[in-house]
């Protein structure tokens, strides 16, 4: 394995989308989603530590989910998880371990990736990687792995790339990013034939990255900059504890990737979801000849059609005459929503906010 490959996992986000299963203090990262017996933080630090150095992979989280990160995963040493000191967005985070990865290695080439991904086809999956990798380091490029749509989701963004620019065997040119589309425009993205999924992942040298935040976010690398010193040192945490309240809360997305040139694509298919709501786990999930997916022990169904099951292991949960639902049966919580509804999970969390304060939170 390369000593100069690295990963940093981020793990900070609430996955309010996952509610009522996912919480404040326990959120979607840490859970098993699809019952494989591997909660998605525990299958993301497997994925890459088939190709990169145990001491090479960071995870950078919140302060209060440290404990969650040791406990589930013992392995990496407490001084690969980061915190931090608040949640400013992906640009912050990408910038820290960016800068203190130079300052430990200055050779070093940096996978940026979410905790909270599905990968099916590990053995593709690690060959373009470590293929980005080669290349980011060969041309000082940013690369991103493009997910090849299957479908016209409204709730991805999307990348379209110069299907005549091949650079290398699969690696093009970045044309634009879009944000999430309407249903519409998504249906025209999937016809055109050169838009593909953003995943997320970005991979680059952190040298190649420090200089564009000083092209394109200034500010925020004079922050970083003057701290540089103290990374890898005892005086790191207070460091980020001055940085932090100062920085523009802003995605990586829109502070570099949306600006820099030099930005290309491989188009990949590996099986691969963000797993970002109870459709998306849905879809992941084995079936039965109705159409659900049903994860529980102690579910009994009658005339219930396409719809998603979670309940809860100490109770049991008698259905009937549902179709296109989502049931998600927790301890204090219970949830039913038709599938095409879901995207006001957020709207259902403010309500509960406001008439029950945290505490389902």
């Amino acid at each position: 394995m390369n000593k100069h490959n690295y990963v940093a996992i981020l793990a900070g986000g609430l996955g309010t989308r996952f509610w009522p299963k996912s919480r404040a203090s326990f959120p979607k990262q840490f859970l098993d989603i699809l019952g494989t017996g591997e909660t998605l933080i525990q299958s993301a630090y497997k994925r890459y530590a088939s190709f990169i150095l145990p001491e090479n992979i960071y995870i950078i989280t919140s302060e209060e989910y440290i404990g969650l990160v040791k406990q589930q995963l013992p392995q990496l040493s407490p001084d690969n998880i980061l915190a931090e000191p608040s949640r400013k967005n992906t640009a912050p985070c990408v910038a820290y371990i960016a800068f203190k990865l130079f300052e430990k290695d200055p050779e070093a080439a940096l996978v940026i990736a979410p905790s909270d991904h599905l990968v099916i086809d590990l053995n593709i999956f690690k060959t373009l990687s470590l293929h980005a990798l080669e290349f980011a380091k060969k041309h000082n490029a940013f690369v991103t792995l493009g997910i090849k749509p299957t479908y016209p989701n409204t709730g991805y963004g999307y990348i379209q790339y110069d299907l005549n620019s091949l650079q290398d065997e699969n690696v093009y040119e970045v044309k634009t990013f879009t944000e999430k589309p309407d249903l519409k425009l998504a249906q025209t993205f999937l016809e055109s034939g050169d838009f593909l999924w953003n995943a997320g992942i970005f991979i680059w040298m952190a040298k190649d990255v420090i200089a564009a935040f000083e092209q394109f976010q200034p500010e925020m690398h004079e922050l970083f900059l003057a701290e540089k010193d103290n990374f890898n040192r005892p005086e790191e945490k207070k460091a980020l504890a001055r940085i932090y309240p100062l920085c523009v809360s802003i995605s990586i997305d829109y502070a570099i990737m949306e600006k820099t040139e030099n930005v290309y694509v491989i188009p990949a298919d590996f099986g691969w979801s963000d797993l970002g709501t109870w459709n998306s786990a849905y879809t992941n999930l084995e079936k039965d000849e109705k159409g659900n997916a049903i994860t529980g022990e102690h579910v009994i169904a009658f005339d219930v059609t396409n719809t998603m099951v979670s309940s809860h292991d100490d109770k049991l949960l008698v259905l009937q005459g549902l179709e296109d639902f989502i049931v998600v049966d927790t301890k204090d919580v219970l949830l039913i929503c038709k599938k095409d509804k879901e995207q006001q999970v957020k709207e259902f969390l403010s309500e509960v906010k406001k008439k029950k304060g945290d505490r389902y939170l």
